[in-house]
């Protein structure tokens, strides 16, 4: 199977940045490779980037937030970055919800939020 999110390494974090729509199989086997690159290079922070997407469903929400959840029982922390405005809005409108993880605006916004939480 390819890799179609490649999850790259900044200091002590993890960057998976999604730039295309994935199946569902695709977003497991994403989850499984982020904690195991979570354990691997002793990570304490993982940035998903959603930016580039259109939509993110039911699926692909709750399995983010068990991702999310994941991390933080390895002890790091967990950043969803870049939802896009419409997305948001269909997100709220259909009842899905991250409450559990932050979300920033951008990269920027994330590798701040998670430095900020090392200190």
């Amino acid at each position: 199977m390819a890799v179609r999110v490649p999850i790259l390494r900044q200091g002590s974090h993890l960057i998976a940045s999604i730039q295309e729509e994935l199946t569902d199989s695709d977003i497991l086997n994403l989850q499984t490779r982020i904690l195991d690159e979570v354990v691997k290079r002793q990570a304490d922070g993982v940035i998903i980037d959603v930016g580039a997407l259109d939509v993110i469903d039911s699926f692909g929400t709750r399995t983010l937030a068990e991702i999310a959840s994941a991390v933080q029982l390895r002890g790091a922390k967990m950043v969803i970055v870049g939802i896009q405005p419409e997305v948001a809005l269909s997100m709220v409108l259909l009842g899905l919800t991250l409450d559990s993880v932050p979300t920033m605006l951008d990269l920027d916004a994330g590798i701040a939020e998670l430095k900020g939480s090392a200190q």
